[in-house]
């Protein structure tokens, strides 16, 4: 049967991303002849994706995840390839990054859709590699057999970052395949390896480009009075970035005054402030922010828990499926959706560089509303084979 639970939880996300999309969208629809278009956009990919999940529930796992999950993983992945030969008409500059397809009558973000073909690669071939071995291997044999998987890793960064400038996804994918490969059996120092690993690899790509270099310092300048004030002065001093007119340091500033603005109850549905012009992007990457405010500390502690609550279910559906590639993929979608949950969330709050991480069912965007209904809709699949 399927998991009637999830689905609802889902569905109840996603509907407060719709009214969250039309309520903190009004200064942006000023101009727009169409005042209700980030509304009507929003309720379409709401309503697509809703039937999408619906759709995929009522397949069979034992065929259908196979072939969804690898065709979502090969066909995006030669698509992100492909991008970058494209012309400007097809791959439009957005933000300074070339993320995006335009397909007509809207934009498609190939990696949302990857990540998803990629959480189901993973775990099928984890599966033979690593779930079925009767020994524990000494950590180089480990990481031989894991040398394949750095090659995938690695070109699908190089795609990511270095082709779409997009730090925060790769950081996405790389905290889901070690966790995943945590729960395939691998030993815990093959885990702290790629954990380490990937940790220089991101300092590397920090340091070496000036672009997330300033991202860095914009974050720092933000919120360097307060960590600076509980230390020596010598030391205060050393770490003192100056602080010039930052956009980032402004929006992470901006976000935290809309939080404060909310306080418990926040100040009414439609009544946020900080959404007319303060904080740009308050309808995807600061949603929760605008969530805030309007509705306050509750409203916070309802979105959390219910992506708590889906990530749960998720996780106990994965407890209960005997076959061990469904198994991996349930625990692999529920750490993409906690991992992009926390990062947006630390992210508004100034405790980590703000990476355009959405907010799973939430933010506004039809590519990773779409993308998170399909990997829904495939685990709903595998919920109606699980132990009750």
């Amino acid at each position: 049967m399927v998991d009637k639970k999830l689905f609802a939880l889902t569905v109840t996300a996603i509907i407060i991303g719709v009214v969250s999309s039309y309520s903190l969208s009004v200064y942006l629809s000023i101009n727009d002849p169409i005042r209700v278009s980030f509304l009507l956009k929003q309720l379409f990919a709401a309503i697509l994706g809703i039937l999408i999940m619906g759709s995929l529930s009522k397949l069979d796992p034992e065929t259908a995840v196979a072939k969804i999950g690898m065709s979502l993983f090969v066909i995006f992945l030669l698509l992100m390839a492909a991008m970058p030969l494209l012309p400007s008409s097809v791959v439009p500059t957005i933000n300074g990054a070339k993320r995006w397809l335009n397909i007509g009558v809207t934009n498609l973000s190939p990696v949302e859709f990857f990540k998803v073909g990629f959480v189901y690669f993973l775990a099928w071939s984890f599966t033979r590699k690593f779930y079925y071995k009767e020994e524990e291997h000494a950590l180089m044999d480990e990481i031989k057999i894991f040398i394949p998987y750095i090659v995938v890793l690695a070109v699908s960064c190089f795609l990511i970052v270095v082709m779409q400038n997009d730090l925060g996804q790769a950081i996405v994918i790389c905290a889901t395949l070690a966790v995943m490969l945590l729960f395939a059996g691998s030993s815990f120092r093959l885990f702290l390896s790629i954990i380490t690993a990937g940790a220089v690899g991101a300092i590397a790509f920090i340091v070496y480009s000036s672009y997330r270099l300033n991202k860095v310092l914009q974050w720092w300048a933000g919120i360097q009075d307060y960590i600076l004030s509980k230390l020596p002065l010598f030391m205060a001093d050393y770490l003192r970035v100056e602080k010039n007119v930052i956009e980032e340091a402004y929006q992470a500033t901006q976000s935290l005054n809309a939080m404060h603005n909310g306080g418990i109850f926040g100040q009414g549905l439609g009544s946020g402030v900080f959404k007319l012009g303060y904080v740009s992007d308050i309808h995807t990457d600061f949603v929760l922010a605008g969530i805030i405010e309007e509705t306050g500390f509750l409203g916070a502690l309802v979105v959390g828990f219910l992506t708590l609550a889906i990530v749960h279910r998720i996780f106990k559906i994965a407890n209960r499926s005997d076959n061990p590639v469904f198994y991996l993929f349930c625990v692999g979608i529920a750490t993409m959706i906690s991992t992009q949950f926390l990062m947006n969330s630390l992210g508004i709050s100034g405790v980590m560089p703000i990476k355009g991480i959405t907010v799973p069912f939430i933010s506004y965007g039809g590519s990773s509303l779409l993308s998170l209904s399909i990997a829904t809709g495939m685990v709903l699949m595998i919920s109606k084979k699980a132990k009750l």
